[in-house]
């Protein structure tokens, strides 16, 4: 047996959406990449490991410019798109889908140019801390297949989809709805097949307006067959909202499509999600079903700004995605901070009377929004109780942060460990990564392997 691993400094993660913890001198001893320890505040780690009888280990201590956070989860990123990053950023959603999207995701069904486009983008989110992703691919079977090969080579845990659409798409980039059904249930069944902890298939309609009533109805069966999460598009976008709604008129609303299909439920989650009423968001709470809150994206297509305060305060569960290319950057700090400012301009908003509300709002905290990037995400993709924190028996799913690396942080020597963290958050980069690691595996990193 290899020895185990213990990681010697300080330590930080969320044990809930209030509660930030820092512990100094934190002991995790990982193990087959379980923690099977954690400790607080021990002062002699030789006498610790001693007492707990730990004699085989290899001994990792981190310095004073050095700790270890939960790796990041992004709920929610589109692989292919990953291709024309930055672009279009002047146009709206149904404008840019058309124009970039749909043309670029059709390339992928050469397999040898998605082998290609998939390392490359897989590898960028590694090194920029991602140690989870939840995937959309493209309606091309031969291609996800392809990508959860290369996801699983490269070590990420990952929840992959193949895209579904078979309406109101253009001839080049669509699917017949028999065919869409058909290469879900094969493609759900390859990654099944790897029983891999670290894949997971998720059923995947790109958004109402481009599946049927058939096509949503059939891939709810299947989701429900082969007990698989289901990811999808909501409320983006006001004009995709109107459009959608003219769709399926029997239906009260944009969320109530969904429901009628049978594809909202505890194992489901929808990104963006800006546009909202009361009733909308109340019916996410009775079924349990989770949000990836997008703000980059929403910033950068216009689609507008999201209170997801006002989400957790219904009990919706929420994350945080890139949704690349939507949103242009493949980091969840970018994640972090373009969620930062939408939550300071709700406070403007509400604050001059253009929203509901006033000045008792409160906009998120450097705390809150590193729950959102760790544990949030977890619990949307139903992992809380594998990732998302340092409890004993989690993966240890991680980052090793050195602020000293020449990232973008200048420590001035009066910092305390929060100041620490926020620098990290708000200045730092991949730079400052010297480890990634997925269930005990190192993954990337700025250091020499």
């Amino acid at each position: 047996m290899s020895p185990c691993n213990v990681f010697y400094g300080t330590l930080v993660h969320s044990l809930s959406i209030t509660e930030l913890e820092i512990i100094t001198n934190g002991v995790l001893v990982v193990d087959n990449g379980v923690i099977v320890h954690m400790e607080r505040n021990v002062e002699d780690v030789d006498a610790y490991l001693q007492k707990n009888e730990i004699k085989d280990y290899n001994l990792h201590r981190l310095n004073a410019s050095q700790f270890i956070v939960p790796g990041f989860v992004d709920t929610h990123a589109h692989a292919p798109q990953y291709v024309f990053t930055g672009s279009g950023m002047d146009m709206q959603l149904l404008e840019w889908l058309n124009t970039y999207v749909f043309p670029t995701e059709t390339a992928f069904k050469n397999v040898e140019h998605a082998d290609k486009a998939y390392t490359t983008a897989v590898s960028r989110f590694l090194r920029n801390g991602t140690t989870t992703c939840s995937w959309f691919a493209t309606i091309h079977l031969e291609a996800c297949q392809k990508l959860t090969d290369i996801i699983e080579n490269l070590g990420q845990r990952a929840y992959i989809g193949k895209v579904n659409m078979d309406q109101n798409a253009p001839d080049f980039y669509i699917e017949e709805t028999d065919a869409s059904l058909k290469n879900t249930r094969t493609f759900v069944e390859y990654v099944q097949k790897k029983e891999s902890k670290l894949l997971t298939p998720v059923v995947t309609p790109r958004f109402a307006i481009t599946c049927s009533s058939r096509l949503m109805n059939g891939l709810s069966e299947i989701a429900k067959e082969y007990d698989v999460p289901i990811q999808t598009h909501l409320c983006e976008n006001p004009d995709e909202i109107q459009f959608t709604c003219s769709l399926f008129p029997e239906s009260k609303d944009y969320t109530a499509i969904y429901d009628d299909h049978n594809l909202l439920g505890e194992k489901s989650y929808m990104a963006h999600c800006v546009h909202m009423t009361d009733d909308e968001i109340k019916m996410l709470a009775d079924r349990k079903t989770g949000i990836s809150h997008c703000a980059n994206s929403n910033f950068s297509l216009h689609s507008g700004v999201c209170d997801v305060r006002r989400f957790m305060e219904s009990g919706v569960k929420v994350g945080l995605g890139t949704d690349v290319a939507g949103g242009f950057a493949p980091s969840m700090l970018d994640a972090i901070r373009s969620t930062f400012f939408a939550s300071k301009t709700i406070k403007v908003l509400k604050r001059d009377g253009m929203l509901k509300g006033g000045d008792d709002y409160v906009p998120l905290s450097p705390a809150e929004l590193l729950y959102l990037a760790t544990m949030g995400g977890a619990k949307v993709l139903g992992l809380q109780d594998t990732i998302g924190n340092f409890e004993k028996g989690k993966a240890f799913d991680a980052l090793w942060v050195d602020l000293e690396n020449d990232g973008g942080v200048d420590l001035m020597g009066m910092e305390s460990p929060y100041q620490k963290v926020q620098k990290f958050l708000f200045n730092g980069s991949d730079k400052n990564l010297l480890h990634v690691y997925v269930q005990g595996r190192r993954v990337a990193g700025a250091a020499s392997a």
